[in-house]
């Protein structure tokens, strides 16, 4: 009996030492956790992601009304068709998305249709969110939920008919719509695939940077190049040398969208807004991926100007010796970090000069980031320099210095200044500027 329990011990023992020595060695020292403490880890994870993500797709920026509750919405988004006031995203149940669920709030960015199955407008950019990852939507739904909901009742379409028909969008999205998401192409490196995840989807670039047909579609053939938006320009991304980055080396690129300022330019109005809110929340790793695709699109092409007309070039230059040089100096060199220089300047060199022009009447404040804190900012003109004047000393600045862009027109001018409400300079003028109201 005795060698019978030796024996049943030794061949337990070699077993267990068997089974211990058999294990992999990156065998848990430690038995998993319980399915509900790794569920809730899994849930802060996920929660944790699409806060960063909310960020990367500047969601508080348009969905967040002037001195109202964050992500309650109602902030008006002008399009070429009438005014779209932004939706709530926070959790209520009735003027939110608190009956939305992963599977209705995917397709609202998959497909541009809401809960109930009504078609949402590009307005909201959905044909630029289609490209996002259902992973990475779950992630977003799951981080607005936890925002405290807040009932804000606005009647959002306040656009003329017969655009106020939303039926119409389906038209609209079997000719420009294409579903996504994201498929990597494998001829390309990591870093490159991120970036254009990012650039083309949850940072939806072309939205404002790419020109738009006359159904308010981004136009073929000419991504990047330059669009209109409101009451601005977004300028060319594209390699561009004169009117695009192309001049800019990588640290510029990366200062820029850290920052909102390098040694080129400073972020001001929607664009300062896209990097407070988010560009500068992107990781370095993000940074570096949408300079690498941005890097690798096609420059757009240089187009002939016309010469501007000689007396109005010496006005102008009347007017920047005057209202302008003491900040951007005589020759346009500006203060880099501070004053932004105009020599060989991207922005003033447009296509479209709405932009500079916009500056010049109502003034520029750079949005404060964490890594550039200080709000720098240019006084308005409106209430000093009349149209022609306006129109002279942008002429002058887009013809300088080795810039080369289309003469302005008072005209034009004209025409901002309507929009903008801006009052004209008057013979009773002279204090000082007029106060002005700009979010």
């Amino acid at each position: 009996m005795r060698l019978l329990f030796i024996a049943v011990g030794m061949a337990a023992a070699v077993g267990w030492a068997g089974y211990v020595l058999g294990q992999p060695k990156s065998s848990p020292a430690a038995p998993p956790p319980p399915p509900a403490q790794a569920a809730a880890a899994g849930a802060e994870a996920q929660i944790s992601l699409g806060r960063y993500l909310v960020a990367v797709g500047d969601c508080i920026a348009c969905h967040t009304p002037k001195g109202g509750a964050r992500f309650s919405g109602g902030r008006p988004l002008e399009t070429p068709f009438g005014v779209v006031l932004s939706a709530n995203l926070t959790p209520d149940a009735d003027t939110g998305i608190g009956r939305y669920t992963p599977d209705t709030f995917y397709r609202a960015l998959h497909e541009g249709i809401d809960r109930q199955g009504r078609h949402l407008y590009p307005a909201f950019p959905y044909n630029y969110y289609t490209r996002v990852s259902r992973a990475d939507s779950d992630a977003i739904f799951a981080y607005l939920r936890t925002l405290a909901p807040v009932r804000h009742e606005l009647e959002r379409n306040r656009l003329p008919f017969p655009f106020n028909i939303r039926a119409l969008m389906a038209v609209w999205n079997l000719m420009f719509l294409d579903k996504g998401p994201y498929r990597e192409d494998a001829s390309r490196p990591a870093n490159w695939n991120r970036g254009a995840y990012l650039v083309e989807g949850l940072g939806h670039c072309q939205a404002c940077h790419t020109p738009k047909n006359f159904l308010g579609a981004p136009k073929d053939g000419q991504a990047f190049e330059g669009g209109k938006f409101a009451e601005w320009f977004a300028p060319d991304l594209t390699p561009n040398r004169r009117r695009g980055i192309g001049s800019w080396n990588d640290d510029d690129l990366r200062g820029f969208l850290r920052r909102g300022l390098n040694a080129h330019s400073a972020a001001a109005a929607e664009m300062g807004e896209v990097v407070a809110f988010s560009t500068s929340q992107w990781t370095d790793a993000d940074v570096d991926a949408a300079v690498a695709y941005l890097r690798s699109i096609r420059a757009s092409s240089d187009d002939e100007v016309a010469a501007p007309d000689p007396a109005v070039m010496k006005q102008g230059e009347a007017i920047w010796q005057d209202a302008c040089a003491a900040c951007h100096r005589m020759d346009g060199s500006g203060v880099p970090g501070y004053f932004p220089p105009l020599v060989h300047d991207a922005n003033v060199q447009q296509r479209d000069p709405t932009t500079p022009l916009h500056y010049v009447l109502g003034g520029a404040r750079r949005e404060p980031t964490d890594r550039a804190p200080t709000p720098l900012a240019m006084p308005a003109f409106h209430w000093k320099l009349d149209d022609r004047q306006v129109a002279a000393v942008a002429t002058y600045v887009r013809n300088s210095w080795g810039n080369r862009a289309s003469p302005v027109e008072p005209e034009q001018v004209d025409r901002l200044r309507r929009k903008l409400a801006l009052s004209a300079k008057t013979p009773a003028s002279g204090a000082g500027p007029a106060s002005i109201d700009r979010h």
